[in-house]
């Protein structure tokens, strides 16, 4: 929780004053109350982070704002490669009424377990798989895989998870059978799959499960001779970084995942999440040049990558998308409702999951810029589509949304919506799967 920040008020009535402001004046600007704002500058009251990015961008401080307002954070969890997966024993729950469980056991457990309680799918090893087999089940999974991202845009993550989880062990146990060239192509196919169950675990709210299978998903493809891998697996841990509003590490880790030898694609995603890091810390023109960079990049060619595309298969223009994503955190909201509304008009009404991730920010942006019947009527439409997917990353923005629309309590949209929006923005129990 951000505490008074006596510097904070200082350098804001400093800066407010140099450009020529009252307090009303502020005020109109950033749609705080002028009461509210004067106990900011005066270190009454602590300044919010959504606040401090409004008066940031007002007054053009070039995030000199934005770094006083961020609270000293002790023992961060650290966002780095958990190193190579080892092998391990799985074992699925399920209960009859419908929550299930599936995670790697250690020796002990699976003693504990009892044998009688374990099945064993595995095949016995005693000849290699006919080259029919691998290619078959090669395709399939690649059709398969294709209908389970479609899928994952309209259910919550816990629906899909044993069965892609499943997959990708299927996938890795028919690679050991198989010859050196469907091998490489099993053990591609599923580090895809080992990544997709990451983000989605990252769905859930567990980073620390997200982060050991994106780890499992850079393995698999090492196996099978793909290094590239390794390239996004940083950008998926700029993800978490992101979402812990850790613009510093955000920028470090995506400016590792921009070296010359990997692929054109994994660089431009890259320079995406490296604008969005920017953006966090209110620097404008590194934002913008590095949304430049990933427009270059992604419009090259593919590099010859084979198998299903990296990263989001929802966004025709990802960079104007993650374009109008960062304009909120740069505090420039108003001009963050114009793009996405541009961005949202392309995305398919089936993907769910990418309507409610991008039009909740939309919401946000118009209210944070005041404008709030219009955010309450682009909001309300969201919602079932909220409670469909489940999304922890959704509901993070969500919260932001709620706490802008909680300034205008007596508002008549605010009032219908605040009960819905109280339920949607509790924080969700995570599937159970474990990571250790």
């Amino acid at each position: 929780m951000p505490h008074p920040s006596a510097p904070f008020g200082e350098e804001l009535r400093k800066r407010r004053l140099e450009a020529g402001l009252s307090l009303t004046d502020l005020s109109g600007l950033v749609h705080y109350s002028k009461a509210q704002l004067s106990k900011v500058e005066r270190g009454i009251k602590a300044p919010s982070r959504d606040l401090a990015r409004l008066c940031d961008a007002a007054l053009g401080a070039d995030g000199a704002l934005i770094a006083l307002s961020i609270p000293i954070t002790v023992d961060s969890p650290a966002v780095s490669a958990p190193g190579r997966v080892e092998e391990e024993n799985w074992m699925m729950q399920l209960s009859p009424d419908g929550p299930s469980s599936f995670g790697p056991v250690g020796r002990r457990g699976v003693m504990n377990a009892g044998i009688a309680s374990l099945m064993t799918w595995r095949s016995d090893g005693s000849g290699p798989a006919s080259p029919a087999a691998g290619a078959g089940m090669l395709e399939a999974s690649r059709s398969l895989f294709t209908h389970y991202r479609r899928l994952g845009q309209a259910v919550e993550p816990g629906l899909l998870l044993p069965v892609l989880i499943t997959q990708t062990h299927t996938l890795r146990e028919l690679s050991a059978q198989s010859d050196s060239g469907t091998r490489r192509r099993l053990l591609a196919l599923g580090s895809r799959y080992a990544e997709y169950v990451g983000w989605l675990v990252q769905e859930t709210g567990d980073e620390r499960a997200a982060l050991w299978w994106t780890q499992r998903a850079v393995d698999l493809a090492a196996a099978g001779g793909d290094q590239a891998l390794a390239g996004y697996a940083l950008v998926r841990r700029a993800l978490v970084t992101l979402y812990r509003e850790d613009a510093e590490q955000t920028i470090a880790l995506a400016h590792r995942a921009q070296s010359g030898v990997l692929p054109s694609r994994i660089r431009g995603l890259a320079a995406q999440r490296e604008a969005q890091g920017h953006a966090l810390a209110g620097d404008v023109s590194a934002c913008l040049g590095a949304l430049d960079r990933a427009r270059t990049l992604l419009a090259r060619r593919n590099d010859g990558a084979d198998g299903p595309v990296i990263g989001s298969m929802h966004l025709p223009d990802s960079v104007g998308m993650v374009t109008g994503w960062c304009l909120v955190d740069l505090g420039r909201p108003r001009e963050a409702g114009e793009e996405l509304d541009r961005q949202l008009t392309l995305v398919g009404p089936d993907a769910v999951r990418t309507q409610v991730r991008y039009g909740v920010r939309r919401a946000l942006a118009y209210a944070s810029a005041g404008e709030i019947d219009h955010a309450c009527a682009l909001t309300e439409p969201l919602l079932d589509g909220v409670a469909a997917v489940r999304s922890a990353t959704v509901t993070t923005d969500l919260r932001r949304l709620v706490r802008v629309l909680g300034r205008y309590p007596d508002h008549p949209p605010v009032r219908r919506l605040t009960p819905r929006l109280g339920t949607l923005s509790r924080p969700e129990t995570p599937f159970k799967e474990s990571s250790s």
